[in-house]
């Protein structure tokens, strides 16, 4: 272990006095950390773990266990009673939570320095998640600060009638219904997201988890549809769990072919291709009548809208957006009879689901 984690145990002897943030209380004082395994080589005998010197909780506690992780790949196994994500995902926390600690010069010698560490580095985690660590170890939860928008986006940076940004995680191909909408997930642990979680959603959580500890997993199913239908949804990335919440996503200022006209397979495929598996970012303006966020979309620096109309695979949707770009960005399509406009006259979308409903077909 480095001598960063060596030095926080000097004076170790010195007694409450010398960490005055314990709470001698919080645990028994016969209390010996168990752990977890979760590395390659072999489990290390227990004689050669060294115990809590005083009480679990506060600084010392913190660097002894990353102490003990450095070197063994074990965790705290009392960290499992108070979280929901999995044990592989806990040794990822403390993978983080090491690195910060070496990264940090001088290392945290105060409780609310300590607590802001373990918050930045897992930042991405659940929110419940994230307090049940800070509690572990009897920190405060550090003031992070608020934010209405994504927090790489502050509100006054963003475009005119931007209501805030979503950063959402990879876009599943099948989540993408068309050539202009598409179902989106974003991490709870978002600084947006993270305070708006109502607390049934987070219970039913807890609940999925032990029933699938337990193996009872018609009902771990049965909260999972619970989760869906509440507008959540688990899943696991990189073998991690995370919660996310759902939006229904309608690009801004388009319109595609619906898949039942022709082009319709085509313009979706198109869309496929720019953001199928991959994060996107999304500035929403607002909801249409169906519920669906409107806004711009972003994918590795690319403004897709501009795409989908410079391949002709969309219309500009000029009543609802009057961009002069995307005009030109459709006109220099038809020029060049690319996509839908390899037909002389295609038909327009809006004009067929008009078309649709006054025959009693439903649309959406």
């Amino acid at each position: 272990m480095g001598n960063i984690l060596r030095a926080c145990f000097k004076g170790d002897d010195h007694g409450d006095d010398h960490y005055p943030y314990y709470r001698p209380t919080s645990r028994p004082p016969s209390y010996q950390p168990q752990y977890h395994y979760y590395g390659d080589a072999d489990l290390p005998a227990a004689a050669s773990l060294r115990p809590h010197q005083q009480p679990h909780g506060g600084v010392a506690s913190l660097a002894q266990d990353l102490l003990n992780f450095e070197s063994t790949s074990m965790v705290p196994a009392a960290l499992g009673q108070n979280v929901t994500s999995s044990k592989k995902a806990q040794a990822k926390w403390y993978q983080n939570i090491l690195e910060a600690y070496k990264n940090m010069r001088p290392p945290p010698k105060t409780p609310a320095e300590a607590a802001l560490l373990i918050a930045t580095a897992l930042s991405r985690i659940q929110r419940h998640d994230l307090e049940a660590v800070l509690a572990f170890y009897n920190l405060p939860i550090p003031s992070l600060p608020a934010a209405s928008a994504s927090s790489d986006h502050p509100t006054s940076s963003l475009p005119e009638g931007v209501q805030f940004v979503l950063s959402t995680l990879p876009v599943h191909n099948k989540c993408i219904g068309d050539g202009d909408g598409f179902t989106a997930y974003v991490n709870t642990a978002e600084p947006r997201e993270s305070g708006n979680v109502p607390l049934e959603v987070h219970e039913m959580v807890i609940k999925r988890t032990q029933a699938r500890a337990d193996r009872d997993y018609p009902t771990a199913n049965a909260l999972q549809r619970s989760l869906d239908e509440a507008g959540y949804k688990i899943i696991k990335i990189s073998g991690e769990e995370i919660l996310a919440r759902k939006y229904r996503i309608r690009m801004r200022g388009i319109d595609a072919p619906e898949l039942k006209m022709p082009n319709g397979k085509e313009s979706k495929d198109a869309l496929v291709k720019l953001i199928g598996g991959k994060s996107v970012t999304i500035y929403v303006y607002g909801q249409d009548q169906f519920g669906r966020y409107v806004g711009d979309i972003y994918c590795d620096n690319v403004f897709i809208q501009e795409q989908m109309l410079k391949s002709g695979h969309v219309w500009h949707f000029k009543t609802y957006d009057k961009r002069p770009e995307f005009a030109q960005w459709e006109r220099e399509a038809r020029a060049a009879h690319r996509g839908l406009w390899a037909s002389e006259n295609p038909e327009k979308p809006w004009d067929w689901r008009r078309d649709q409903r006054n025959a009693n077909i439903q649309v959406y």
